[in-house]
């Protein structure tokens, strides 16, 4: 009996990242199984994200951090593309360069691509910089396994936050993903379109977490719109008319003000001075 489990890329698109990288990192490489690399693609950064990764290449000589450049054209679809591509794991897990995972996000992974018909997985976030984070990850699962649950047997979707694909699903499908150049489509679920189209399964893991800032929430109402609109215009690229996919733009367009409030909150409070004791 073969007790193997595969091996874990984890796949860092990043442009103009400096502020959130590092921590990024530093929660790929502290797991309870270590991932197989952790590739950052530098896609033409005008800022330090190139250098912190170096700096932490020389930090963590142990960790198995390799930097690659996409300098042929900007984009996240270009760049998620290239890095899929030149990662070697079994699995390529593909997450954003504000993400956090979980310290057994890796391990997660492997036991669930250990069954080989598991083709895709995704699982819920923590929104690190939002008050009451534990409640919101409830939340964000109630949420998803809600969609999963009336959307039986249709399109279930990836998160690009927080996915990851078996490597042989992904060469399937790399040459027929939407480029989007127009900017006006949700490239996860995207992924998750063609995934279904090949009948590939897709899995959501519970306990596989990843931490992600809010700070989308930072948008304008107009901008936030048409971010969370992003749902409706890949399922009609790909003309998918079932109104039961609108559950989750639905629900993001109902929570911008309130989300928006509580940060704002939490913002103000984190920083106002501590107040110390004396005389």
């Amino acid at each position: 009996m073969n007790n193997v489990k595969p091996t874990v890329s984890i796949v860092v698109p990043a442009y103009n990242e400096e502020s959130v990288i590092r921590q990024c990192l530093v929660a790929a490489i502290y797991q309870t199984v270590p991932a197989h690399e952790i590739i950052v693609v530098d896609n033409m950064s005008r800022d330090t994200t190139a250098a912190i990764v170096g700096q932490m290449q020389a930090e963590y000589p142990e960790a198995p951090i390799i930097l690659v450049s996409q300098d042929r054209e900007q984009g996240l679809i270009p760049t998620r593309n290239f890095g899929l591509g030149k990662a070697t794991g079994d699995v390529l897990g593909r997450i954003d360069a504000d993400s956090i995972l979980e310290p057994d996000w890796v391990e997660q992974v492997s036991d669930t691509f250990a069954d080989p018909e598991v083709m895709g997985a995704t699982g819920p976030v923590v929104y690190y910089d939002m008050p009451m984070r534990r409640w919101g990850l409830k939340a964000d699962d109630r949420m998803r396994q809600l969609v999963l649950k009336v959307a039986y047997k249709q399109y279930h979707f990836l998160f690009g936050s927080n996915m990851a694909l078996r490597r042989t699903a992904w060469e399937t499908i790399a040459g027929e993903v939407c480029r989007d150049e127009a900017d006006e489509l949700h490239e996860d679920i995207d992924i998750s379109v063609h995934l279904a189209d090949h009948d590939l399964l897709i899995r959501y893991v519970p306990g596989m977490v990843s931490g992600m800032s809010a700070r989308r929430l930072e948008d304008s109402p107009k901008d936030y719109r048409y971010y969370v609109t992003r749902f409706d215009r890949t399922y009609k690229a790909h003309q998918i008319n079932k109104p039961v996919l609108k559950i989750p733009m639905l629900i993001f367009m109902s929570i911008y003000y309130p989300a928006k409030m509580l940060r704002y909150l939490h913002t103000a409070r984190s920083s106002q001075p501590v107040r110390r004791g004396g005389v």
